[in-house]
């Protein structure tokens, strides 16, 4: 369980500056006092009591110095506050305007670029990127032999590409071009074909970096440029960019990245070549006005950006609940995404068919619970479908079963480990210093007890693969 750390009460002494102070509170009973007062857990037990709590005791308890929410209704945005402190030191309060890395929530965003060379027919969703990629080329070999990458495998992670994601370059270091991070001359490996291109789902910043490369060279500009004028522009995200690193006259309001402990990310934040796939610079109510965009497209209602027939496309869930860009719920009823960059955790939800949605921005590693159940606090009180805590049922499962899954894992890409051992009633999974337990759900599904999060393995060619979000790790042979 997570502590309560010292450094978060600095940020919550500025938690009555920004947003509605303390002494003039939302009024009982509206979705900001339910966000303030009463936050819904990201999961339930079944048969427990559902608890809530004020959203300072949460943020104090999760080590998240800052959150900013928007909330998109009946196509405008009905409320945008900030909470906590921007920056420890200086003590800068969050504020609606304040800019935070939306980390993956970037691939959305930049996925509408893409598009739009679909729409003037200058790039075909099933053709090979290669007959287009001028720049870079994705490198042949066996799998690329039975079927070739193709834009729409990259939108929806079937490229079969690899490289799920990125840390990012800290102060002093070299930043290579998005050709060198392809070509592995960066902190990552190289972005290869490593299965059959259509196979399966398997996330790849990657494949979004060999999109922003594919976007760059059609439209022989970089990458932000093409951004700013097709995309952020005419939607209206005036303060948004993809530049990288973010020149210094944009530098007025800008969160800092801090770890859980209270430390910052050295030098406030990383900078991330990838701008397609983590590089956007963002406020929660301009992911509203490019939410509220699509919707309008998808409605045939505008065309400023993207027309309405690839709008629907872009919103028609595949065989993995996947669009082409944004992840789509279970229901079918919301496109949604989160992101994760070093000192930044955010998420959005909004309607497919309808005209709200959520946005919630953390500058904190530990920020996706709390993003996560400010989202759903807000779709409750507005009565939306979703999202909602997800219900988790604890099984049985003998020793000798999960024992099976006991050993170390890793993410060789990212050089990432994970020790998995046994535990009284499930299993004990660290990484990254952090220790949680997890209970059983199935007999090769598992929950994180804190916070909800699903484990699940399964017996690939390679050994036991552990899932977790869009992570897959091997177990090393034991």
């Amino acid at each position: 369980m997570n502590t309560p750390r010292p450094f978060v009460l600095l940020a919550l002494a500025a938690f009555a500056a920004c947003g509605e102070p303390a002494s003039d509170a939302s009024p009982p009973g509206t979705p900001p006092a339910q966000v303030e007062s009463a936050l819904l857990p990201t999961f339930v037990i079944r048969g427990e009591a559902t608890p809530r709590t004020p959203l300072a005791d949460r943020m104090e308890a999760l080590g998240v110095p800052g959150v900013s929410v928007a909330v998109l209704l009946d196509g405008e945005i009905a409320w945008a506050r900030g909470y906590g402190s921007a920056d420890l030191e200086s003590g800068r309060p969050v504020t609606p305007r304040t800019l935070f890395q939306a980390a993956s929530i970037s691939k959305p965003v930049a996925a509408l670029a893409a598009l739009q060379l679909v729409q003037e027919g200058r790039v075909a969703l099933d053709a090979d990127v290669n007959q287009v990629l001028t720049t870079w080329r994705v490198p042949a070999n066996a799998f690329t032999a039975e079927a070739p990458v193709t834009l729409r495998g990259l939108l929806t992670h079937r490229a079969g590409l690899s490289v799920s994601g990125f840390p990012g370059y800290g102060p002093g270091e070299a930043v290579p071009d998005a050709a060198g991070v392809l070509d592995g001359r960066g902190n990552t490996d190289p972005v290869r074909v490593v299965l059959p291109p259509g196979e399966r789902w398997r996330y790849s910043g990657g494949g979004y970096t060999v999109m922003q490369q594919l976007v760059a060279d059609v439209r022989g500009a970089p990458f932000a440029e093409v951004m700013r004028r097709r995309v952020l522009d005419p939607i209206g995200m005036v303060r948004s960019t993809y530049e990288q690193p973010i020149p210094p006259d944009r530098q007025d309001d800008i969160a800092t990245g801090y770890r859980p402990d209270g430390t910052p990310v050295p030098g406030g934040w990383h900078t991330y070549p990838e701008q397609a796939a983590a590089g956007l610079w963002t406020t929660p109510s301009e992911l509203a006005l490019y939410a509220g965009e699509v919707q309008r497209a998808w409605r045939g209602d505008s065309t400023r950006v993207l027309g309405g027939v690839l709008a629907r496309e872009m919103l028609t869930p595949d065989q993995d609940d996947w669009g082409l860009g944004p992840g789509i719920s279970e229901d079918g009823e919301r496109f949604r995404h989160g992101g994760s960059n070093q000192g930044f955790r955010s998420t959005f939800a909004a309607a497919i068919d309808g005209d709200d949605g959520v946005f919630v921005m953390t500058n904190s590693d530990a920020g996706s619970p709390l993003a996560s159940a400010i989202a759903m606090t807000v779709a409750e009180a507005y009565g939306w479908s979703g999202p909602r805590p997800a219900e988790r049922v604890p099984v049985e499962l003998p020793a000798e079963v999960r024992e099976r899954y006991a050993g170390t894992y890793v993410v060789a890409e990212r050089d990432i480990e994970l020790e998995v051992e046994l535990e009284e009633r499930g299993l004990a999974l660290t990484w990254r210093g952090d220790r949680s337990v997890l209970w059983p759900s199935g007999d090769a599904t598992f929950f994180d007890v804190e916070d909800g999060r699903e484990v699940r393995f399964s017996w690939e060619p390679d050994g036991v693969e552990l899932t977790l979000g869009t992570l897959r790790a091997t177990r090393v042979p034991r």
